[in-house]
């Protein structure tokens, strides 16, 4: 069964002994963050931490949801992630059915489809209390992270706008900055569905209408942090996900729907081209991104639940709750990728390049320039084109065994025939390179080399045991006197 909400999550973590709570009045300036830091560097990722009193709000905080392997899995309520890639590779490997009984056979599987489409509904939790006269964003515990932030930041946020022409719905997790009681920033890149849509509307000199919501069931949280296709619903994706349609409700003040399980809604609009400075912000890297001017967001009515939960991340150095999120899409996203890289058997987007700065790729290599042919073509594939270093190993390396592929690559590399330097786009976040979100970035063929690639004498083979020897030695073992 899909978890109702947030808090139905929050109970069974409780009840898994994974969640601490925190019963001594604690500051969300600053020590809310480094209590959790503490614990998502800790062994395993810790436990979820629930703070019942924080200073200046009535509301309780909730942080480090999906900060382990564990915590991630029962959040997607499977086994282990890869069990949700099996999923998607069983839908994308269905050809078109024959005869009768092939229809027949495909109906689970499209009943299952339909299940994920969101359902609206006329009421909602999250409308509980309607704030629409003097809405405050003040009383709401939201937090400030680290010591140089440019204020206090809503960090686990749902924002939701809609293309103007197609009307379809767009759901993205940007940081949202707190200047006052009822303004905030809205930092969106320019490469992210909400940004597109802002610029539409700025294009036809429109409001734009858009809505945060905060907390929901955790299959409708990550979501909207997907790199999904810019015209497929992220709500549709967590139906999927959670094998049950989305709740949404409409908004007060606007056309736009939200999740009607969530805890806190703000809804309101931003003015076409209205700027103003945001940041600095202590983010995923592990360093400040800098302060820079981005649409403002005006609310016009705030929407939450009485008993309200406020669910807060913190990123910062690696590792943070944020890399098992990011570890959970490289695994449900890889069947997505093999459509069009069939080769490829296995990805690995270590925490320490933080899912943009490395890549590492086994392939099932079939001719000379392959592995080459890869890392332009990944470069050139939605926010694999933010990856600063591609590196391509043969199919019998396990990518995810990072000091086995370190060896292979430092092996299998001549750096002038092997190296690929390419000039693009990167991640907004990137600081080391020369201009905002442009600079170079590298790939390394560490695949065994063929003639036709510039190599002039006999690849070595890699050090094996024989199978009978093995045998021997497992049968053995306790002879030996070892345990």
């Amino acid at each position: 069964m899909a978890y109702k909400d947030l808090r139905d999550f929050i109970s069974l973590l409780e009840k898994k002994g994974l969640l601490k709570r925190i019963r001594v009045e604690v500051d969300p300036i600053f020590e809310i963050t480094e209590i959790t830091d503490r614990m998502c560097k800790s062994p395993n990722g810790g436990k979820t931490l629930f703070f019942e009193k924080v200073i200046g709000s009535q509301y309780p905080v909730v942080t480090n949801l999906f900060g382990s392997f564990e915590r991630m899995c029962l959040a997607l309520e499977v086994e282990k992630i890869d069990d949700v890639a099996k999923r998607i590779e069983d839908l994308l490997n269905q050809s078109p059915p024959k005869t009768l009984m092939e229809k027949l056979s495909m109906i689970p599987q499209l009943f299952e489809l339909s299940k994920c489409l969101p359902k609206i509904v006329k009421h909602a939790p999250c409308q509980e209390v309607i704030e629409k006269e003097n809405p405050d964003l003040s009383r709401f515990p939201i937090i400030k992270c680290w010591p140089v932030d440019g204020g206090r930041f809503i960090t686990l946020p749902m924002v939701f706008t809609k293309d103007p022409d197609a009307g379809i719905q767009n759901c993205g997790m940007y940081r949202i900055q707190i200047y006052d009681k009822t303004t905030t920033g809205m930092h969106w890149h320019i490469h992210k569905g909400g940004a597109r849509h802002y610029d539409k509307y700025k294009a036809l000199n429109k409001r734009m209408p858009a809505a945060i919501a905060i907390g929901s069931d955790p299959a409708v949280i990550y979501s909207s942090s997907a790199p999904l296709p810019e015209s497929f619903d992220e709500m549709l994706f967590a139906g999927f996900l959670r094998k049950d349609p989305v709740e949404m409700v409409k908004c007060i003040t606007s056309d736009i729907e939200v999740p009607a399980n969530s805890e806190l809604v703000i809804e309101g609009y931003l003015e076409p081209g209205e700027m103003r400075l945001e940041g600095p912000f202590g983010d995923h890297t592990g360093f400040y991104s800098a302060a820079d001017y981005y649409p403002v967001f005006h609310v016009t009515c705030i929407t939450h639940r009485k008993d309200m939960i406020y669910p807060a991340t913190i990123v910062g150095k690696p590792p943070m709750e944020d890399c098992y999120m990011g570890k959970a899409t490289e695994r449900i996203f890889l069947p997505l990728l093999r459509i069009d890289f069939p080769e490829i058997k296995d990805i690995n987007l270590p925490m320490e390049g933080v899912f943009h700065n490395a890549a590492l790729i086994s392939i099932k290599k079939s001719y000379p320039g392959h592995a080459k042919k890869i890392i332009h073509g990944l470069w050139g594939k939605g926010q694999m084109m933010f990856s600063k270093l591609i590196i391509v190993v043969d199919d019998d390396v396990d990518v995810q065994n990072i000091s086995y592929t370190a060896w292979r690559v430092l092996n299998n590399v001549d750096w002038k025939r092997d190296v690929v330097i390419a000039e693009g786009p990167l991640d907004d976040l990137d600081h080391a390179a020369s201009w905002p979100r442009y600079g170079s970035k590298m790939g390394i063929d560490a695949t065994r080399k063929a003639r036709e690639e510039g190599m002039m004498r006999e690849w070595p083979d890699e050090l094996f045991m024989s199978e009978e020897i093995k045998r021997l030695v497992d049968k053995r073992w306790k002879e030996y006197g070892f345990e």
